[in-house]
């Protein structure tokens, strides 16, 4: 991305809502930063229950930048097509069931990818390597993941600077899903290096990590999640598996794209953070929404 764009985004969580009630346009691309000063917010809306609430229009939605009132000059709902990078831990301190339930839980997600859908696979020790480039191919994805064995240490914070850098760039939606054991031992990166880049990515972050005692969990994969409008989520069993993940991907799928043009212009230069809040006008209790929570103006 240019500097002198503005290149943002946001996304949220999703649960799907029945077939007939998908008001959305099918195999839209919508793209970050169509042009200068453009502020471009992928946002979700749940109700109560966790529901998703579709057939929302623009005038439905609110947006603030530092408390301030946006124009909503660009809207779009649809089900777009989506850009995944899937970050396997396999090192020692996940070998055995934790490294099985990785593996399983990344063959499950590629299946709930619809074929025009990207993903790529990186398996995470000592370094972040790639063993599945960026493509639509989920028999050699799926193969590569079966092949992984536990090897090294764990340089998580590493890898995800590494997979946030890859996906500089890609059009649309992006996603970063990270299976692990939560627990960084190996990286040059510290947490708030890894936050600091996550706050200059377009990407969703979902970590999942596998832990027997949530309470010991290092705190950066919910930091993460919230700040980019993903979710996390803490596995101790295969039973979690399938509801987990088809959350995940129906969170990727469904959403609104909200753009506007900030009312105080920003100056070049500046690396100024803005804030954002997404609202829904004349919804009833328990409705929520999910999205970026700010963004680096340059």
């Amino acid at each position: 991305m240019l500097a002198s764009l503005i290149a943002l985004a946001a996304a949220a969580c999703v649960v799907a809502g029945p077939l007939e009630n998908r008001l959305f346009a099918q195999e839209q691309t919508p793209q970050f930063s169509t042009g200068v000063q453009l502020v471009e917010v992928y946002a979700t809306v749940t109700d109560a229950s966790g529901g998703l609430i579709i057939g929302l229009q623009q005038s439905d939605f609110e947006i603030y930048e530092n408390d301030r009132k946006q124009t909503i000059s660009n809207f779009t709902a649809g089900e777009f097509p989506a850009t995944v990078v899937l970050g396997v831990d396999r090192s020692f301190s996940m070998a055995g069931e934790p490294l099985r339930l990785a593996k399983l839980a990344s063959q499950t997600f590629l299946r709930q990818l619809r074929p025009t859908d990207r993903s790529m696979v990186v398996a995470i020790s000592s370094e972040a390597e790639v063993i599945a480039p960026m493509s639509t191919d989920r028999v050699a994805q799926t193969q590569a993941i079966t092949e992984l064995d536990a090897w090294s240490s764990t340089a998580l914070h590493d890898a995800i600077l590494v997979t946030l850098d890859r996906l500089e760039g890609e059009p649309g939606r992006q996603a970063v899903i990270v299976f692990s054991d939560g627990t960084d031992r190996y990286s040059n990166a510290s947490a708030a290096d890894v936050i600091e880049r996550a706050r200059r990515s377009h990407a969703l972050i979902y970590p999942i990590t596998f832990a027997k005692n949530q309470k010991n969990l290092p705190p950066l994969a919910a930091e993460l999640a919230s700040l980019t409008g993903g979710r996390s989520f803490v596995l101790r069993d295969a039973k979690q598996l399938d509801a987990t993940l088809s959350t995940i991907a129906r969170e990727i799928r469904y959403q609104y794209l909200i753009g506007y043009t900030p009312s105080v212009p920003v100056a070049k230069g500046t690396h100024e953070w803005r804030s954002l809040r997404v609202a829904v006008r004349n919804q009833p209790p328990g409705v929520r929404v999910r999205a970026r929570d700010g963004y680096t103006a340059e």
